[in-house]
């Protein structure tokens, strides 16, 4: 059965459709792309989101592949304009995005459900979502942000993928895939507002608070050589902080280290 929705759920839905233009495809290569192109020949209004049932080229951070069967997962993407106005201040705008896909989460009463850095929303030791910011600096100055989100929500057949999971599967329910996404746009709508008006402290502590595996000792890789570390935070600039056994801390960027869970 799918989740009923309550009044207040259905009121909250129809304002966020009232202020934001929602585009809705088939199959597509990457919603990434496609907002990225619809923005180089157009204004496009902020908060504009693209969703698909299917992307034939989706990719997660780095280049990585994202592969999600067809109709049954969340794959849509976000404009978020007027917001970076430096580049040293964009993880902030990670953290933002990540904090409001948890608490989408937390409604459908998923346990443990935290933020592998830099962008992996997990179940326990699980991934269940992930998150790929890509940022266009424009000749003006002008930073876009295109916020694309994956998430793994009524799939159940995970076949050579022992990492993944989906919130059918943790909560034995298919789950209307609108109310997570409006959800999380929501959130995002408010957290932007919060990054914009002196809240970002606030939600920079949220993200922390739910990173993955924070002050617990765990086994990392670096140039083919593992060692045992405990993650102490993220930098502001999105660098993992971790502190090696002779208590020397150390900052990774993403792809400098691997973490081996």
């Amino acid at each position: 059965m799918y989740l009923l929705l309550n009044l207040n759920t259905i009121l909250k839905r129809y304002l966020l459709f009232s202020v934001m233009n929602i585009i809705k495809l088939g199959a597509i290569t990457s919603t990434n792309d496609y907002l990225k192109e619809l923005t180089a020949g157009r204004y496009v209004d902020n908060f504009t989101i693209v969703s698909a049932e299917e992307q034939t080229a989706g990719r997660g951070q780095m280049g990585t592949g994202w592969s999600a069967q067809p109709g049954k997962n969340l794959t849509f993407s976000i404009l978020i304009r007027d917001l970076i106005t430096e580049i040293q201040s964009i993880f902030y705008l990670n953290a933002a995005v990540a904090v409001s896909i948890t608490a989408a989460l937390q409604q459908t009463r998923i346990d443990d459900i935290s933020i592998k850095w830099p962008n992996d929303i997990l179940a326990g030791n699980k991934k269940l979502g992930g998150i790929l910011i890509e940022n266009n600096i424009r000749a003006n100055g002008e930073i876009f942000s295109i916020v694309g989100i994956g998430l793994n929500v009524n799939q159940t057949d995970f076949s050579g993928l022992p990492k993944a999971t989906s919130i059918a599967l943790l909560t034995g329910n298919a789950v209307d895939k609108e109310m997570i996404l409006t959800t999380t746009a929501e959130n995002l709508r408010r957290n932007v507002s919060a990054l914009l008006n002196n809240g970002a402290e606030l939600i920079w502590e949220s993200y922390l608070g739910q990173l993955y595996k924070k002050n617990k000792p765990m086994m990392f890789e670096k140039d083919d050589q593992k060692f045992m570390g405990i993650i102490k935070g993220v930098s502001k600039n999105g660098n993992l902080c971790v502190q090696h056994e002779d208590d020397r801390l150390a900052e990774y960027a993403v792809k400098e280290i691997q973490m081996l869970y």
